[in-house]
């Protein structure tokens, strides 16, 4: 990384010189600078909507960009170690599907955990590719979904010689991490791309305490939330390229789906923030390391929770741990993360991201202050004092083992009809069933329903989590596969 031209924001910069140049608006967007929209205006203020500008030539253009956005791309491939990166204002969810389907067409195979995020499935609904799903290794004392073992993908590999791709994530939503470079190794050995999903993985490329990067290891693309841990605004991410992936090929389907009217709040956001990651990453993220095992520790010692870390680590299905995520699991004090997380939010006005049935994430990036950890602490050990309970008659367990009849694309797009849930046992789903956030499918299309995934969801809704994905906003009916 050259930290000399790190320092330079083009993108910043430029909207800087538009501004001072008072140039008179007769394009979009229509509020002219917030003159149009007062209430907005007031809102968010006159400086950020009088950069809410439209491409143009001193401006450049996010869907063929020969000037600043060019150049702010070179800097961030720089800083992630990377041969190209793109700006993302479509969230990493974009990002996802965008290096999903510059790596397969329809027909083609890629080996991916059945614990992706819903982007990665919604990409194959889209382009048709099959997927090859890896079951994850399970942490049964937690019942959490661990990564994808080297054994499992290399069986995989083997037993589909045809196969495209590898997706893996880095790290998962409780922060454990697969293999990577061995299985980065392995694919490339099989002639496959590997794609990153590193949605909660911007820290790796800034700290060398924490788990390695999808560049550093050598991955073809990586799918980068900046946005979360890296400090942009919400919705701006990145995708990087290297080795001999086309960058003008992904550009072409990254055009497919992104806007052509980007938001220049969320360029400038991801050029300010790259910057600052760049030149202050490491101290950065010492602090929030800092934290994180401060807090992780000051709750194991209340007792009854567990805020797990290091410890957890096998050396294969969860190679590696993100000490940052501070995930904690709440089953032993008899209720269920979705529980805690309720109690934060809406009687200690702590918004955590996210609770499930056994378990409630914390995120800590590089926003944290010693204060609002102090709170969160607090906060956990009323809870525990004022709400514990027996947990016998908890579920156990977060992840119910896929069973697939088609692939996501044939059932999404078949004819299908809809039946109560409680009547849908051995029916093949045609759309998704979730738990939001953190928007891994419980049920994906193409998938068997069991008696199993039913209880879960029906236990899920009955603990508060909130269920996304069917068409059904109550979630009562679910659309399935008409096999007649």
């Amino acid at each position: 990384m050259n930290k000399l031209l790190q320092s330079k924001m083009p993108i910043f910069e430029a909207l800087e010189q538009y501004k001072a140049s008072r140039t008179v608006p007769f394009d979009v967007p229509g509020h002219k600078r917030g003159q149009g929209n007062k209430e907005l205006t007031d809102f968010l203020g006159e400086k950020c909507m009088s950069v809410d500008v439209n491409s143009m030539k001193p401006l450049d253009n996010l869907c063929h960009p020969v000037s600043v956005i060019k150049e702010a791309e070179a800097l961030a491939a720089d800083a992630f170690g990377a041969k190209h990166a793109f700006l993302m204002v479509g969230g990493t969810t974009s990002a996802v599907q965008a290096m999903v389907m510059s790596a397969c067409k329809k027909g083609e195979k890629i080996i991916m955990p059945r614990n992706v995020h819903r982007s990665a499935i919604n990409a194959l609904v889209v382009c048709g590719a099959v997927p090859v799903y890896v079951n994850p290794g399970v942490n049964e004392a937690l019942g959490i979904p661990l990564g994808m073992s080297y054994e499992d993908v290399e069986r995989a590999i083997i037993e589909n010689p045809d196969a495209k791709a590898v997706l893996v994530n880095n790290p998962t939503y409780y922060g454990v991490c697969s293999p990577l470079k061995k299985i980065v190794d392995l694919a490339h050995q099989h002639g496959l791309l590997v794609l990153v999903d590193e949605a909660h993985g911007t820290h790796f490329y800034f700290h060398d305490d924490l788990p390695v990067s999808a560049m550093e290891a050598g991955a073809d693309l990586a799918a980068v939330s900046m946005h979360k841990t890296g400090g942009s605004l919400t919705q701006s991410s990145f995708l990087l390229v290297q080795n001999d992936v086309n960058p003008g090929y992904v550009r072409q389907i990254i055009n497919l789906t992104q806007t052509t009217s980007g938001s220049y709040l969320l360029m400038a956001s991801l050029d300010i923030s790259r910057k600052n990651l760049a030149i202050n990453g490491k101290e950065i993220f010492d602090r929030v390391i800092e934290l994180a095992q401060y807090a992780r520790s000051e709750i194991n010692e209340m007792g009854g929770y567990y805020a797990f870390g290091k410890e957890i680590i096998d050396g294969n299905a969860c190679y590696d741990f993100d000490v940052t995520k501070l995930s904690i699991h709440t089953r032993d004090i008899g209720l269920a993360g979705i529980e805690v997380y309720d109690m934060l939010r809406d009687e200690y006005d702590i918004q955590i991201e996210f609770g499930d049935i056994g378990n409630i994430l914390a995120i800590l990036s590089v926003g944290d202050k010693d204060l609002a950890i102090e709170r969160l602490i607090a906060a956990l050990a009323e809870i525990k004092r004022l709400y514990a309970k027996d947990k016998s008659g908890m579920l156990n367990h977060e992840y119910v083992d896929p069973h697939v009849a088609m692939t996501p694309a044939d059932a999404f797009y078949a004819d299908k009809e809809q039946v109560p849930l409680r009547l849908s046992a051995g029916k093949i789903c045609s759309e998704f069933v979730m738990c939001y956030p953190p928007g891994i499918p419980i049920l994906a299309p193409g998938e068997y329903i069991t008696p199993e995934i039913i209880d879960y969801i029906q236990y899920a809704k009955a603990k508060g989590c909130f269920m996304t994905g069917t068409e059904d906003p109550q979630i009562e009916k679910i659309n399935v596969v008409d096999v007649l």
